[in-house]
């Protein structure tokens, strides 16, 4: 499990299309020891995770997500989910891509670095999982979960928010780096 750290800057990609092969629970834990390695504001460690290794599971979470998620575009036409508004109204479409593994992060709603804490945490957890081989995406557009009894089945208390869904599983390929624009420095001052 060596792979060179600026080689993992470059070639870890957003993966949405996964070999049907299931990933263990002890290598997703690995992984969720090393996201905890992040940095988070005070320390304060806000992310708690949600693992779910059962794609049926998987499946009645993206169905409520995309159900939610027309429901959004029916009620705000200026929605940002406009942009996958075909997909989303395809009922055959699974918003975690048919994932063989979903790990949610979330933390205390309370929390002023919450967002911040938990995406750091999510580029720990991405780039462990890419060191191993393995693909991620985070899909924001899976965390619209309001089913009471859903919520309650993966162990998300009303004091939590969903930041980070983040898909993982073996990658059937790795997608093309995407075109990335220069920096924009607004100033140097030295």
């Amino acid at each position: 499990m060596t792979a060179d750290f600026f080689d993992l800057l470059k070639t870890r990609r957003a993966v949405r299309n996964y070999q049907d092969k299931d990933v263990s629970l002890d290598l997703l834990m690995e992984i969720i020891q090393d996201a905890c390695l992040a940095p988070s504001g005070g320390n304060r460690q806000t992310w708690r995770f949600i693992v779910i290794n059962d794609r049926d599971t998987i499946g009645r979470l993206s169905e409520e997500s995309r159900t939610n998620l027309v429901a959004e575009l029916d009620n705000n036409p200026a929605s940002t989910a406009k942009r996958y508004e075909a997909a989303l109204r395809n009922p055959k479409f699974n918003v975690f891509y048919n994932a063989p593994s979903l790990v949610i992060i979330c933390g205390d709603k309370g929390s002023q670095s919450l967002e911040v804490d938990c995406a750091l945490a999510a580029s720990y957890l991405m780039f462990s999982a890419a060191a191993r081989g393995l693909g991620t995406c985070w899909v924001d557009l899976g965390a619209r979960i309001y089913d009471p009894k859903l919520l309650e089945e993966i162990g998300l208390t009303d004091d939590l928010a969903i930041v980070a869904p983040i898909i993982i599983g073996y990658p059937k390929a790795i997608p093309a780096i995407p075109p990335r624009n220069e920096p924009v420095i607004l100033k140097t001052i030295s």
